[in-house]
């Protein structure tokens, strides 16, 4: 009797710890696995938020120097490295007809008679029209008559003893007298504009001067000046 009650205390003692023991399982805070749950994406969140951060651009520095980005970072640059060189083309403005009288120089002169001709305004066809000239009325006089070539077409004297409106007029019938044809050897020099001495060997074998300068006797190859014309003479 005394055993089978024991015996029976015993298994309903352990009945009731085994009832304990699942209510205490079941009455688990709730709250646990979604803070949990939350804190994982919480966390992924911030992973993703920098991720979509973009990154800092890397700072420029210029070719053989040492640049700062404001006052903090410092970018050195290997030897040798250049920077690109920007390329700068040259123009040069063609000389004018106005711009040559209002120079007034037998040097002008000389340079609108070439440019009346179209032939290249080359420092030895200068050369050539400036010995030219002084040959026919001399250095200190040269626009005798507005005629410094003492040339007979559009002045009015076959002799070449006419004389012109003014010099620009000058400039045009010696430009036409030299391409009419009657002086092709002269034409061809003043076109190639590379010698002043075979300009003149052509001007002596032409029929320009009946004396042909003597062939060269009669032609000075001196320095030649620049003097300035009185501004009559230019038409101003």
């Amino acid at each position: 009797m005394g055993n089978a009650q024991s015996t029976g205390e015993r298994s309903a003692a352990r009945q009731n710890a085994g009832s304990r023991v699942r209510r205490t399982q079941r009455r688990r805070p709730r709250g646990i696995r979604p803070l949990a749950t939350f804190s994982v994406v919480a966390v992924m969140g911030i992973v993703a938020t920098l991720s979509l951060v973009p990154a800092a651009p890397v700072p420029t520095a210029l070719a053989g120097g040492t640049d700062t980005v404001d006052g903090a970072q410092t970018v050195e640059i290997a030897d040798g490295v250049e920077a690109q060189k920007v390329s700068q083309e040259s123009y040069t403005a063609a000389t004018g007809p106005q711009t040559l009288v209002a120079g007034g120089t037998n040097v002008d002169w000389a340079k609108l008679v070439l440019i009346d001709g179209d032939w290249p305004v080359t420092e030895e066809n200068i050369t050539f029209m400036m010995r030219w000239t002084r040959q026919e009325n001399g250095a200190d006089n040269w626009w005798n008559r507005n005629n410094p070539l003492n040339n007979g077409q559009g002045s009015g004297g076959g002799s070449g003893l006419g004389s012109y409106v003014d010099l620009v007029e000058a400039a045009f019938y010696a430009a036409q007298n030299i391409k009419s044809g009657r002086y092709p050897a002269v034409d061809a020099a003043l076109q190639r504009g590379d010698s002043a001495d075979a300009t003149a060997q052509a001007i002596w074998a032409s029929p320009w001067a009946s004396s042909h300068y003597g062939y060269g006797t009669h032609w000075s190859s001196r320095p030649y000046e620049v003097i300035e014309a009185p501004a009559e003479a230019w038409g101003r």
